[in-house]
């Protein structure tokens, strides 16, 4: 056995440990944070005191060496299925954090890796990665929301707005995704060459955060509101990668099985729910209720064979299969997880729905984070690559 096997072992052996221990506080808390629309900042808190706050740091700077970076891209995502199962605000708020570090690892300086890594290791740092700029404002709203990033002597000036960010009380960095040709994010930028990642310290002052914005139906503890910057200096030692390297890499097809990977860790919770309130209830006889926790099962054991396929095509390098593979999974899931809440309500009834049951908050938090990209379009993209014509991996454009 290698040094690495003993190594992997180790990681392992404390995650499998640790994580069902604190999954079980997480989910006690969830309803709370979810009520009151705040950061999970005590389950982070925990998660660093545990040791597992820097899965995808590289284990020579202290981290858990997971991700598609070190060959371990499912053990990350088993995690993130337990994370997001307790509160899949908190899953989402930890996608954000360990998807940033991925990004650090693969496209940063070893100066900015040294210094950031060190932060999230050795004090707990949450970081997040924020595109948000969507070019339609909400029902009545008449400012439209974006940023302008200009160029000065060592460094860049960002003014403008971003909504949907994520982590945006309790995170201590954000990596910005911002377009030099203007208002759009990566998400719709209008250079594809032109989107920077600018690595900004969220305790700056210029830096301000409406929590007006932010009262979704779902979804509430992710903190996800409207952040402003007024003349914020971003120094060239912190942009991350070359300009476009984003969107030129495809680093978002990395991240959209992650998705899948939350919306199976909420599925996984409500299959629990119901086979133990149907067996406490004495109704595993009724043969329609034996056929609802059948499919959720089918549907539970298909989702994660589909995540270990896509974990493991990243894993073998297989990068080319693996980001349209991605869309697959999470096209999937997505459907899947809807079907299992909607099985579980049927078979358990109203009292399912009444807070705080753990169903009644998935159920909220699904619908809302499954809009995160239109599955339509994901659809749609999935049947361009198989009919062989151009498509998008990462943002499903036409």
């Amino acid at each position: 056995m290698t040094t690495t096997d003993i190594d992997r072992q180790d990681v392992m052996s404390t995650v499998a440990t640790d994580l069902p221990t604190l999954t079980k506080k997480f989910a006690e808390r969830a309803d709370g944070y979810d009520r009151s629309a705040t950061f999970p900042m005590e389950d982070f808190a925990d998660l660093f005191a545990a040791g597992l706050h820097a899965p995808t740091v590289p284990s020579r700077y202290g981290g858990l060496g997971l991700g598609p970076l070190h060959g371990r891209t499912h053990e990350l995502w088993q995690m993130t299925k337990a994370i997001a199962g307790a509160d899949l605000s908190l899953g989402r708020c930890w996608e954000g954090h360990t998807n940033s570090l991925v990004l650090i690892d693969a496209l940063g300086t070893e100066e900015q890796k040294e210094s950031w890594f060190d932060g999230v290791v050795r004090r707990g740092e949450k970081w997040v990665a924020w595109s948000g700029e969507p070019q339609a404002p909400k029902p009545g709203e008449k400012r439209r929301f974006g940023t302008t990033v200009e160029k000065v002597a060592n460094g860049w000036i960002i003014n403008g707005s971003k909504v949907f960010a994520t982590s945006a009380t309790g995170a201590d960095w954000a990596i910005l995704l911002v377009d030099t040709a203007g208002p759009g994010g990566a998400r719709n930028a209008g250079s594809r060459d032109g989107v920077l990642m600018l690595a900004c310290q969220l305790a700056d002052q210029s830096v301000s955060i409406d929590d007006s914005w932010w009262d979704p139906m779902g979804m509430r503890a992710t903190v996800s509101h409207l952040v402003r910057f007024e003349d914020t200096y971003i120094p060239d030692t912190h942009r991350i990668g070359e300009p476009g390297d984003y969107l030129r890499q495809e680093w978002q097809t990395a991240f959209i099985p992650h998705y899948a990977a939350s919306f199976l860790g909420a599925a996984e919770t409500v299959y629990r729910y119901a086979v133990d309130y149907v067996l406490r209830q004495r109704k595993n006889g009724d043969p329609f209720v034996q056929q609802r926790i059948g499919a959720m099962a089918v549907a539970v054991e298909t989702g994660d064979l589909w995540l270990r396929h896509v974990a493991d095509l990243w894993d073998s390098g297989r990068r080319m299969e693996a980001r349209i593979a991605g869309s697959r999974a999470r096209h999937l899931a997505e459907h899947l997880a809807l079907d299992t809440v909607d099985h579980c309500v049927r078979a358990c009834g109203a009292r399912s729905l009444v807070r705080p049951s753990p169903v009644e908050r998935i159920l909220r938090d699904l619908t809302f984070y499954v809009r995160h990209d239109n599955d339509d379009h994901i659809l749609a993209t999935i049947g361009r690559a198989a009919l062989g014509e151009p498509y998008d991996p990462s943002f499903y454009k036409p």
